[in-house]
C-alpha cells in the first residue's frame, strides 16, 4: 500500500511540474514573440530613480553611463540615504558636470518607516517627471536603449508598471553560476505569470511606473514596517491583469554587482523570502504549488528508486531515472530558451545535481528568510 501511495504521489507531482514547465513557463520560453514597437514621436519625459547608501564607487560608474542613454528627454535624481563615505562630495562633482542629475539627502530615517522606502518615497515626491524608471546604484543598463524600452508600456500603452530583467555579472566560480541560474529561474516565474495575467512581483533593480500612480497609492502605504519589499511587494499589492506589462528584449536589461561570498548571498536571499511572507495567499500559491510539487517529485522518487534497487526491480528503476533525466531535459529546455528571450545568451548548465540543490536552496533559506522577524536593507 505505501508504494501504491508513493507511485501514486510521484505521477501526480510530475503531472504539477509538467504542467507548470509546459503550460505556465513554456509559453514565454517557447512562444512568446517579442512586440513590435510602433515608431512614435512623442518622448515623454522620464525621470530615472535611484536610491544609494554608501554607493560612492558605484555613483562614480552609474551616473556617465546613465547620460549616455539614448533617448531626449530624461534626468537621474539619486537619493542620498544616510550616507557617510562621501557620496555627497562625489555627487556634487557630478553634478557639475551633468546638469540633469539631481539628489535629495536623507539625514535620517523615522522610527515607524523602512529606510529604503522611506528614502524613495522623498525621491519620488520631488522627482521632475512623472515616468519613473527605478533601479539600483550598483546597475549598469546594458544598451543605451534602456530607457526608451523600458518605459514605452507605461509611456505608449498606459500600463502603471513595466516590469523588466536584471541580471548579475557573470563571474567565475560555482557561486556566480548559482546565481546566475537562480535569477533566471526567478525571471521565468515572475514573467511567466505576468504573461498569463496573474503578475506577483517585478525587481527594482529594473521597474518602471508613474509618480502620479505612486502618490495616488499613498506611496508604500501598508508596506512602511516591512523591511524589504519596495519593489515586489509594492507590485504585489497593485499590480493586476490590466495595468502590467513585461519588457523581454535584451537590450532593455541591467546587470548588478553579485556578490562574491556565500554569506552575502545567503543574507541577500534571505531579506528576498522574508518578503514573500507578505505576498497575498493567491500569489504565494503560485510559487509554491511549484515547489511543493517539485519537493513530492523528488523525495517519493528516490524514496521508489531505493525499493526497486532492494527489490532488484530493473525496469522500474529504468522508468524512474527515465523520467527523471526526460524532466531535467525539458527544464534546461526552457532555461535555454527562457534566457536567450531575456539576454540574448543561451548558454545554460543545468542537471540534476542544480535540480535537487534548489529544492534544498528553496525550502531551507525560504524557511530561514520566511521565518525571521527582521532583517535589514544596509
Amino acid at each position: 500500500m505505501f508504494i501504491q501511495i508513493l507511485w501514486i504521489v510521484f505521477f501526480v507531482s510530475l503531472a504539477i511540474q509538467l504542467f507548470y514547465l509546459l503550460i505556465l513557463f513554456g509559453r514565454f520560453a517557447f512562444f512568446y514573440k517579442k512586440k513590435t514597437e510602433t515608431p512614435s514621436s512623442e518622448k515623454e519625459p522620464v525621470t530615472v530613480v535611484i536610491a544609494a547608501h554608501n554607493e560612492r564607487t558605484n555613483l562614480k560608474k552609474i551616473i556617465p553611463l546613465l547620460f549616455q542613454q539614448d533617448y531626449p528627454n530624461f534626468d537621474v535624481m539619486v537619493i542620498n540615504d544616510r550616507s557617510f563615505d562621501g557620496t555627497k562630495k562625489v555627487l556634487e562633482q557630478l553634478m557639475a558636470i551633468y546638469p540633469k542629475l539631481r539628489t535629495v539627502t536623507v539625514n535620517y530615517t523615522p522610527g515607524h518607516v523602512t529606510p529604503k522606502k522611506y528614502a524613495l518615497t522623498l525621491g519620488i515626491k520631488v522627482a521632475k517627471n512623472d515616468v519613473l524608471l527605478l533601479t539600483d546604484a550598483d546597475c549598469t543598463p546594458k544598451t543605451d536603449k534602456w530607457i526608451e524600452l523600458m518605459t514605452a508600456p507605461v509611456r505608449l500603452d498606459g500600463k502603471d508598471f513595466a516590469l523588466g530583467f536584471s541580471q548579475y555579472e557573470s563571474q567565475t566560480g560555482f557561486l556566480n553560476n548559482w546565481i546566475q541560474l537562480e535569477t533566471i529561474w526567478t525571471a521565468i516565474q515572475y514573467v511567466s505569470f505576468a504573461l498569463w495575467k496573474s503578475p506577483f512581483m517585478g525587481v527594482g533593480r529594473n521597474l518602471c511606473y508613474r509618480r502620479s500612480f505612486f502618490m495616488a497609492k499613498k506611496a508604500f502605504k501598508g508596506l512602511w514596517d516591512i523591511e524589504c519589499g519596495d519593489d515586489d511587494l509594492f507590485v504585489n499589492l497593485h499590480a493586476n491583469s490590466n495595468n502590467v506589462a513585461v519588457v523581454v528584449d535584451p537590450n532593455s536589461i541591467t546587470y548588478s554587482i553579485p556578490k562574491n561570498t556565500w554569506e552575502e548571498y545567503f543574507t541577500q536571499k534571505k531579506r528576498h523570502f522574508h518578503a514573500g511572507k507578505y505576498y497575498s495567499t493567491g500569489n504565494k500559491q503560485k510559487v509554491g504549488w511549484y515547489a511543493f510539487s517539485h519537493f513530492l517529485f523528488w523525495v517519493s522518487g528516490m524514496v521508489l528508486l531505493i525499493f526497486s534497487v532492494i527489490d532488484q526491480k530493473w525496469e522500474q528503476i529504468l522508468v524512474i531515472m527515465g523520467i527523471m533525466v526526460v524532466r531535467s531535459i525539458i527544464i534546461t529546455s526552457v532555461f535555454r530558451s527562457a534566457r536567450k528571450k531575456l539576454e540574448g545568451n543561451i548558454q545554460v548548465f543545468w542537471s540534476l545535481i542544480f535540480d535537487v540543490m534548489y529544492m534544498g536552496y528553496f525550502w531551507i533559506l525560504g524557511s530561514m528568510g520566511y521565518l525571521s522577524k527582521k532583517v535589514k536593507w544596509k
